[in-house]
């Protein structure tokens, strides 16, 4: 999993410091927006063929870690 979660990089002079995939100016957030709008991997991969599958995969976890850190306060 460490490796996936190398994938993921930050630069605050791009995209306001959004997470991006490996250093392209491609957020993590507009794959999950894909994946969620019923895009799969296939066609994501033909639409950015700079990303590999390991991006998407790496993606997801980025969205799980963030999501299992979330704390509800009443």
């Amino acid at each position: 999993m460490e490796e996936l979660f190398k994938r993921i990089t930050f630069n605050p002079d791009v995209l306001c410091g959004k997470p991006l995939i490996r250093g392209l100016r491609l957020p993590v957030e507009m794959i999950l927006e894909l994946l969620a709008k019923g895009e799969n991997e296939k066609e994501i991969l033909e639409d950015y063929p700079e990303l590999e599958p390991e991006d998407i995969r790496a993606a997801l976890l980025y969205a799980h870690h963030m999501v299992s850190m979330e704390m509800v306060l009443d």
